[in-house]
């Protein structure tokens, strides 16, 4: 069975808007744990939003093992206002309603695109949410839970990483 992953760079005060304050927090193991999620994953799904800010930073790099796969793999991007997405190799458009089909077919990893999340979120379709807790607060900014939504997450064991974050993986528990 295939399953969607989500990850997510996230503030202690649940922002994860423009995660340039989780540098700080980096280190050798958060590539491990990227690695393992991106090499586990058939293909990723992006918001719009994500998608633009990855399509300007990604195809310019190469030459290691995670960013030719960042590169080379799928992205479907969840849009209905984008019509151009060559800027970015092997990316093409998919409505909301084609995920669930996705999903059955292919693991799929999200990276970031919290508007996205909150939708899979809504609908059931999250099977896993890893979150990269960064112990910092930023004040304001979007957030990765709206407003209103309700969900249970069941935890695993959380994972401190050695530059100071803390990696929390939760299974999506339906009901």
């Amino acid at each position: 069975m295939s399953t969607l992953t989500t990850i997510c760079f996230i503030s202690l005060d649940g922002v994860v808007e423009d995660p340039a304050w989780s540098m700080d927090f980096q280190s050798d193991d958060t590539g491990e744990l990227n690695s393992e999620l991106l090499f586990a994953a058939d293909a990723m799904l992006l918001g719009r939003g994500t998608w633009e800010g990855f399509a300007e930073a990604w195809p310019s790099r190469s030459g290691d093992p995670f960013t030719d796969r960042f590169n080379a793999m799928p992205k479907h991007v969840v849009t209905s206002t984008l019509d151009d997405l060559s800027k970015w190799n092997n990316s093409h458009a998919v409505a909301f309603d084609d995920v669930r089909a996705l999903r059955q077919q292919q693991n799929l990893l999200v990276w970031g695109s919290p508007t996205l999340v909150q939708s899979l979120l809504r609908e059931g379709l999250v099977d896993e949410v890893v979150l990269l807790v960064s112990p910092v607060t930023v004040g304001a900014g979007q957030r990765l839970f709206a407003d209103g939504d309700a969900h249970r997450l069941r935890f695993g064991a959380p994972t401190l990483l050695s530059g100071g974050m803390l990696a929390v993986r939760a299974e999506a528990v339906a009901g």
